[in-house]
């Protein structure tokens, strides 16, 4: 029995549930708001980080988007999301490794800055810092404070820029001879990358790969199978959607300024 605890807007839940859904698995949903409820103590036990998502496999967890990833191909190898060869496969853990190291901090700040900053603006004050401060991740807490403080203007939007760019540079040039990112097959490259190229339309910032045709290529042929469209455009709720819908400022200007800078 496969659980799994998610929300519908975190990229790495989303990078899971397109792999479970390509794989048409079943499994069970523990939706969590992220609001508090992933410091509780009973949620701990199976994810002492605090954060989504994590697979619950016959009362076994399992934490870590990328570490889920492999898991899950390694426990259901009937539709094989990872390639023959040696070279291909390498591939696939190098873009794992940069979306962990680099990419997923890039897309927290510049999702705060555009998205999220204003719900976090309206909170209590000490509401918001109890917020902050309870999480593992006190590194990544400085960040969001200082970009809930100084939005697009933050010391941290250039760097998570630069590393965008050099994603999408990474897709364009392993989709010159190829229509995926590690061959002519989907693979866990393209399930780990996709959920954060799809965030970065929601924060109106598709003219970053405009000037990438392969990557433009790429992104309409990932975006439009159908696993990725369960899980995630169809998962999302109102509620899901609206802080991306209620940018009320365009935010190309400054990132554009800022892609000359990266």
């Amino acid at each position: 029995m496969l659980e799994l605890y998610h929300t519908v807007n975190s990229v790495c839940a989303q990078k899971v549930r397109i792999e479970l859904a390509e794989k048409d698995l079943d499994w069970e949903s523990h939706q969590m708001t992220l609001r508090g409820d992933q410091f509780d103590e009973a949620y701990l036990k199976l994810n002492p980080n605090g954060v989504v998502p994590t697979l619950i496999h016959d009362g076994q967890p399992v934490i870590e988007s990328s570490v889920i990833l492999y898991y899950l191909e390694d426990c259901f190898p009937d539709v094989r999301l990872m390639p023959e060869d040696p070279t291909d496969r390498v591939t696939v853990r190098l873009f794992n490794k940069f979306i962990d190291e680099y990419v997923h901090n890039a897309c927290t700040v510049l999702t705060f800055a555009i998205a999220f900053r204003t719900r976090f603006q309206k909170m209590d004050p000490v509401n918001r810092e109890s917020y902050l401060s309870g999480a593992p991740n006190q590194k990544r807490s400085d960040h969001k404070r200082d970009v809930i403080a100084h939005g697009l203007d933050s010391k941290f939007c250039v760097e998570a820029v630069g590393h965008f760019i050099k994603l999408l540079q990474w897709i364009e040039r392993a989709t010159l001879d190829h229509d995926y990112l590690a061959g002519d097959e989907l693979s866990l490259a393209d399930i780990a990358v996709i959920p954060y190229v799809i965030r970065l339309d929601m924060l109106r910032l598709a003219p970053m790969w405009h000037s990438y045709p392969h990557v433009v290529a790429w992104y309409e042929r990932t975006r439009k199978r159908p696993a990725v469209e369960r899980a995630i455009v169809s998962s999302m709720t109102a509620v899901d959607r609206a802080p991306f819908e209620e940018i009320s400022v365009d935010p190309w200007p400054a990132i554009g300024r800022m892609v000359g800078q990266a």
